[in-house]
């Protein structure tokens, strides 16, 4: 039990791991909040333009974050590469822009980028970044998985994305991790890009933002695969994605699960998608749990999560 983690000073993955803005005690903090809660892991995103410009720079990072997180009994899944482009722009190295006020991850961008995903010519340094990080921590207790592709096929990418999803799992496996690979099924609708993906993955992991009849309905279709299911995503409660409604029964099916968002930050999570700039604080929150200064947004709702983890 978990869940996506991003430290509130940080507005996407790339100022997250940028040494200009790497924040070591703003993780400790946030991640000994997420013990107190009864977390066990938590899943992030690398980014591959850090790693082009300082590959050893931001491998040490990753061991730092490691070795926090670790501390607090708290294991992570790692991802390589994203097509979500939340702020409808490509990657940039250097200072990030500051969020948009109301809006939903209004920074956030892909890694690699959508003009690499596409050109295969380009893909010799995305194979080291993969292949080298890999073979770094190939042994390493701390983390618990790796999480290749997130989301594939988004942002109109779709089976454009097919491609670079088989590509990284040649690579991952190239590097002979112990740990078990995966990348998270998230549209119904890509037939090729989900096929694909429960063929090559160890571990069967999905994202789920609706109620508990449509998480009960994919979770009956997955077992088939006869692999462990994890979820990589969740918790939208406008949509009845919830503590109450949905962590009852990822405990009683055994099926891990990591919630979006601990803190709420700068990527102001909390909005819904498609928020609009300037929107006022949404009722319910959308994901995240906690407000910056550390007060849980809704006490009832953790002493239930805990009491969920804990029973």
């Amino acid at each position: 039990m978990g869940c996506n983690y991003f430290p509130a000073t940080a507005v996407n993955p790339i100022e997250m791991w940028r040494a200009e803005t790497f924040d070591p005690g703003a993780i400790a903090r946030e991640l000994a909040v997420a013990a107190g809660l009864g977390f066990n892991s938590v899943r992030t995103n690398l980014h591959y333009l850090v790693w082009e410009t300082d590959p050893a720079g931001q491998r040490a990072r990753l061991d730092v974050f490691l070795e926090l997180a670790a501390a607090h009994g708290i294991s992570t899944m790692v991802n390589f590469f994203d097509d979500c482009a939340h702020s409808g722009q490509q990657p940039k190295l250097g200072p990030q822009e500051p969020p948009v006020p109301g809006v939903h991850n209004s920074r956030w961008t892909p890694s690699p980028g959508h003009d690499l995903v596409r050109d295969r010519t380009r893909w010799a340094g995305l194979e080291r970044f993969v292949t080298e990080t890999v073979r770094a921590f190939a042994t390493d207790l701390r983390i618990i998985a790796w999480d290749l592709y997130n989301e594939p096929g988004a942002a109109g990418l779709e089976e454009a994305s097919l491609p670079l999803l088989e590509a990284v799992f040649g690579w991952a496996r190239a590097a002979n991790p112990s740990q078990p690979l995966t990348t998270g099924i998230w549209n119904d609708g890509f037939k090729k890009l989900n096929a694909a993906t429960v063929a090559l993955s160890d571990i069967v992991s999905f994202h789920n933002y609706g109620s508990l009849d449509a998480v009960e309905r994919q979770v009956a279709t997955l077992k088939k695969t006869g692999r462990p299911l994890l979820c990589t995503e969740w918790l939208a409660r406008g949509r009845g994605s919830t503590v109450s409604a949905i962590l009852p029964f990822f405990k009683r099916e055994r099926i891990g699960a990591y919630n979006w968002g601990l803190v709420n930050g700068k990527t102001q999570t909390h909005f819904p998608w498609n928020s609009p700039a300037g929107a006022p604080e949404p009722d319910p929150w959308h994901h995240d749990l906690y407000r910056r200064d550390g007060t849980p947004y809704r006490p009832a709702e953790l002493l239930e999560l805990k009491k969920i983890i804990s029973g």
